[in-house]
């Protein structure tokens, strides 16, 4: 179809503005534009497959719908310095092998900014691959519910790039919402994350930031694996089925101020050495740390473990001490603060015998405040034979940090 607009010169100096109307096509004008030009497309619905190869901005006005009518990728773009904004892309192809997607942001795309877009019904969302410094700002991503987790894309695939910007995308409906491999100095802030496998999937990818976003409802929350020198905090991971925030294989990160609710388990940490984990709130979650394959040579301080059915879930052959700078507060301690000072009296230990037989034998945890166990774990003390390598905090706090912590409480009562 022939491009009936006109052009209208933009105060720069050579470039302009190319309007598409509803029944015009945006592939028209895409050839026709010079690089540095702006294309408007006016609301409307357009059944295209569109190829970006200058530098140019692609620009809608009223939420016009581009479809890619179920095949193929229905925007790639293979030039840098390209803008998306404010359009709807849908309707890709569901080839996983093809890599279908709503944008596909090829190899050599740097400087991409895609924004303000709604992404729905296409297999992968955004795949950006081998494009640096590229903006991801403010998108809405839902996949494809209909189809089986397995059969789906990821809502956002970020593939060997560096310096990318993830910032205030909501996602749900994907196989993974945000897939992440082989990358590097990457910012992650402000996504919105539910309904699909994992919230994140994360490896390979160092020297990055994940903060403020938020993960629940998933079947997994963030799970950061095979990193080093990460910040990750003031995250939000609620109500996953299996894990919060696992960090696996992980080290040289900080892990600070975040909160985990009511997930199976709050924190999954395997295998995760010579990090920083502080101020953190684990609440209500069926269990609150799942620590094991030596991951020993990490500074815990200053977190807060309330009403967790068991607070620490930890296999090793000798104990892990917790809370050298600051003590941790424990909602299940036993203990006394004799002088007042805000300190528990006697050490914590994560994993005595009765915790051990708790997982033996989950009735067991009816009896939880009985005298009899009480009686059992007071023996246990006094009798180093029958006691189990645990987590032990010298000097656990007798009251919590967090300001928050009742309205997590509340949502998600034990």
């Amino acid at each position: 179809m022939l491009l009936a607009a006109g052009l209208a010169l933009c105060s720069g100096a050579d470039a302009a503005v190319l309007r598409v109307r509803a029944g015009e096509s945006i592939a028209a004008a895409i050839a026709q534009a010079k690089p540095g030009d702006t294309v408007r497309v006016e609301a409307g619905r357009y059944v295209e497959h569109l190829r970006i190869d200058k530098p140019l901005t692609l620009q809608g006005e009223g939420r016009p719908v581009i479809s890619g009518a179920g095949s193929a990728d229905v925007i790639r773009v293979s030039a840098p310095g390209v803008t998306l904004a404010g359009l709807v892309v849908r309707d890709s192809g569901i080839d996983l092998t093809a890599q279908n997607a709503g944008i596909y942001v090829m190899p050599g795309s740097h400087h991409v900014t895609i924004a303000d877009c709604e992404l729905a019904a296409d297999l992968f969302g955004i795949w950006l691959e081998r494009s640096d410094d590229a903006q991801l700002l403010r998108n809405v991503v839902t996949g494809r519910s209909d189809l089986q987790s397995a059969a789906r894309g990821n809502g956002i695939q970020v593939y060997d790039t560096r310096g990318a910007q993830v910032i205030g995308n909501q996602i749900s409906g994907t196989r993974d919402g945000i897939y992440v491999d082989v990358s590097r100095d990457a910012l992650f802030r402000g996504n919105r994350i539910h309904h699909v496998r994992y919230g994140t999937h994360y490896m390979n990818t160092n020297h990055s930031t994940w903060e403020d976003n938020e993960v629940y409802q998933n079947r997994a929350g963030l799970a950061l694996m095979e990193v080093r020198d990460l910040i990750v905090r003031h995250n939000i991971a609620w109500g996953n089925a299996d894990h919060g925030i696992m960090l696996r294989t992980i080290q040289d990160s900080v892990i600070e101020d975040n909160v985990v609710a009511g997930n199976d388990r709050g924190f999954f940490i395997y295998d995760a050495e010579y990090n920083i984990v502080r101020r953190n709130l684990v609440i209500n979650n069926r269990t609150g740390v799942h620590l094991s394959a030596g991951s020993s040579n990490n500074q815990v301080d200053n977190n807060d473990f309330i009403g967790n059915e068991e607070q620490v879930r930890f296999v090793a052959a000798q104990d892990v001490q917790w809370g050298r700078t600051a003590g941790n507060y424990w909602s299940n301690y036993g203990g006394w603060d004799q002088n007042a000072d805000g300190i528990g009296d006697l050490p914590y230990e994560a994993n005595d015998v009765v915790d051990r037989l708790g997982w033996q034998y989950p009735l067991m945890k009816l009896l939880s405040a009985s005298p009899a166990l009480q009686t059992l774990r007071f023996v246990a003390r006094q009798f180093p034979l029958l006691r189990a390598p645990s987590v032990v905090d010298q000097h656990p706090r007798m009251r919590p940090a967090s300001l928050d912590w009742k309205k997590w409480h509340d949502i998600y009562p034990r």
